[in-house]
């Protein structure tokens, strides 16, 4: 006599995907009501199937409204009795009619990336937040009822292209366009034009000990939050300088490039470039010759703050004549700053470090450190005059008390 088999039903999802999770072993009783598998959409679903995907914690509070599935070879009763059901995984187990019919799909739990709910975005473009390496709660929705599309995500990434190179991200799997920002397109134009421009670079080490120590006593002293750091005084140093090395605190004009011009400015207008999420930006302190110290410091922290906070205004960035790069506050020794015209020189400064060094008497001594780094326009500014610069910036740090006595 033949052997009869029973083929075993399959059970197909509506979704497409990839599963994640096995809940069950073959010839493992499975348990109704309870999920078979994970599964990772990845494919655009419609608003009534994506309300299958939410859990009841997610709802409002009701029940989900799920259609109701029979088996198809059920028959119908009208009194309670218990069938043998094969479940995919082989083993047969008893189903109490009595209980609420529910669909095969509803076996399976349908995660979403990231195990958030799918009310504000579909799968696919959760799937693409994964790729991004972006979190989706934080991206605003312009689709209906506030939901996040695909466009939402590329708009996101590249606003925060230049807050995001040092974070840890997913391997990109494809390549992808990307427009400048606002501020790396201005950089551009800047850099372009600075291409035209032959650099002479120059470097000097400053002893900082006096100063730090100078710092230390007047911060320990001080009542208010403020406190000072070595930038104001570099500042104040370098204005000091140009009153007897005017040639690079002049703005070059080329407008006939058969008659270039320089304009010998009278105040000392010093571009800080600042490190923010949307880039570097360089906002100007204006007249540093009729600033305190301290007032260059309240001024800085005041530019440092509206910068990272997106609040400064064109004023802010208007009239620089001469630059310093404080590339040191992120990291890095000597640098080869590059000269934004029409200025026709700038300053980069290192990071201070601790160093062994001989004292007068031959013992070694703890030094503080720092290399600053001068670059100015070889058409105007010849080696000479931008060292003698550079060399009376560092005698005015390593003696403040020199300093002192030429402030007004």
């Amino acid at each position: 006599m033949a052997e009869h088999k029973t083929e075993k039903p399959q059970i197909t999802s509506r979704f497409d995907g990839v599963i994640k999770k096995l809940h069950y072993q073959p010839d493992d009783m499975a348990i109704v009501g309870k999920p078979l598998v994970d599964i990772d959409i990845q494919s655009e679903i419609s608003p009534e199937d994506e309300a299958l995907t939410r859990s009841p914690a997610e709802g409002d509070g009701q029940e989900s409204n799920q259609p109701e599935a029979k088996p198809e070879t059920s028959e119908s009763t009208d009194r309670p009795q218990e069938s043998a059901v094969e479940g995919p995984l082989g083993k047969k187990r008893k189903q109490d009619p009595t209980q609420e019919s529910q669909p095969m799909l509803a076996d399976a739990t349908l995660s979403t990336p990231g195990g958030r709910s799918a009310t504000l975005a579909t799968p696919a473009v959760r799937h693409l937040s994964k790729e991004l390496n972006i979190d989706i709660a934080h991206v605003k929705g312009t689709g209906k009822d506030g939901r996040v599309m695909k466009e939402d995500l590329h708009n996101h990434a590249a606003k925060d292209m230049s807050s995001r190179p040092s974070a840890p991200s997913r391997r990109q799997e494809s390549d992808r366009k990307l427009s400048l920002t606002p501020v790396q397109q201005q950089m551009f134009k800047v850099m372009t034009r600075s291409l035209s421009i032959p650099h002479f670079l120059y470097t000097s080490t400053v002893d900082l000990t006096p100063l730090t120590a100078l710092r230390a006593r007047l911060n320990a002293s001080t009542t208010t939050e403020q406190r000072l750091t070595h930038l104001p005084f570099i500042l104040k140093a370098v204005s000091l300088a140009f009153q007897a090395h005017p040639l690079l605190n002049v703005s070059l004009d080329m407008t006939d490039p058969s008659k270039p011009q320089l304009t010998e400015h009278a105040s000392h207008n010093i571009g800080v470039a600042i490190d923010t999420p949307s880039g570097l930006l360089v906002p100007v302190v204006h007249n540093v010759q009729d600033l305190t110290i301290v007032e260059i410091a309240a001024k800085l922290a005041q530019l440092s703050t509206a910068a990272r906070s997106k609040k400064l205004t064109p004023s802010a960035f208007a009239g620089a004549t001469f630059s310093i790069s404080n590339i040191g506050s992120i990291g890095g020794g000597v640098v080869a700053p590059v000269i934004s015209e029409p200025q026709v020189a700038i300053l980069g400064v290192g990071r201070s470090r601790i160093v062994p060094a001989f004292d007068e008497e031959g013992r070694i001594v703890k030094r503080e450190e720092c290399v600053l780094s001068w670059s100015a326009d070889h058409r105007i500014v010849d080696g000479a005059e931008c060292a003698r610069c550079a060399e009376k910036v560092r005698g005015f740090l390593e003696e403040i008390g020199e300093m002192a006595v030429l402030m007004r």
